[in-house]
């Protein structure tokens, strides 16, 4: 029999997923940093050239997740790169049982040494969500560091026939204030507080490929971190999503 991995095991040696910088007037926590002025101007005032692409998506308020694909298996994955089944954390334990169910739909779109990355939406953290479609948004897929551009990433996705973020705009730049217009009726997943924000996607064409060249993000600047969590609240906890079945153990 095979020893049970302690809770800090990391089947990928890493962490999931690492963080985004701010755009300038973003709201920021202590461990978090800013882009470059400059780079910061590529996404929201000018782009280099004609290769450069801007993207700018919804940004969501859950938990960030992973699906990796070890072999032939799917792994339910913290941010952190932990094992989501053994987490203290009932929102992350219904992410383990949520892969569980659906691991035929990540194996059709995973090769081995992949992972989709996205949003766990099934707790409402600082943003409620009146959901119309399920509580994963896929937003990255990723192998080791590197990330799929845009357009592949939608394709690859579209096999197993997952959410991704809604779209704000393609194409040049995008200032904040117009990424933030485009979110005031509450976004594309049913919020029903204020949208917390968006993502812009610097990607550049190389010969007949495209490489992803940097994320950035603005998050509203009164948005409160965690502003409905139990721990923060001293009240039961606000699910936008919970399934019928109870709730697995760690």
């Amino acid at each position: 029999m095979q020893p049970r991995p302690t809770p800090d095991f990391r089947p990928l040696g890493r962490k999931a997923y690492g963080s985004i910088p701010h755009l300038p007037g973003s709201r920021t926590g202590p461990a978090d940093r800013h882009l470059s002025p400059a780079l910061a101007r590529l996404c929201t005032e000018r782009t280099r050239d004609a290769r450069d692409s801007v993207v700018v998506l919804e940004k969501l308020d859950g938990s960030c997740v992973a699906a990796a694909r070890v072999g032939d298996s799917v792994l339910a994955l913290g941010r952190e790169g932990r094992l989501a089944a053994q987490s203290p954390n009932e929102s992350r334990r219904l992410w383990a049982a949520w892969v569980a169910e659906h691991s035929a739909r990540f194996l059709a779109v995973l090769q081995p040494g992949e992972r989709v990355v996205g949003e766990w939406l099934a707790l409402a953290h600082g943003t409620r969500y009146a959901l119309t479609h399920e509580p994963f948004v896929a937003f990255d897929l990723m192998r080791d560091a590197e990330r799929l551009p845009w357009h592949e990433l939608t394709v690859r996705l579209g096999a197993g026939g997952f959410v991704t973020p809604g779209v704000l705009h393609e194409g040049g730049p995008l200032s904040i204030d117009a990424a933030m217009t485009r979110l005031q009726a509450g976004g594309f997943h049913g919020a029903t507080d204020p949208a917390e924000g968006a993502v812009w996607r610097v990607e550049r064409r190389e010969g007949a490929g495209v490489r992803v060249e940097f994320l950035a993000k603005y998050v509203r600047p009164d948005k409160v971190d965690g502003s409905l969590l139990p721990e923060n609240t001293g009240r039961p906890a606000v699910w936008n999503w919970r399934p019928v079945s109870g709730v697995p153990s760690p």
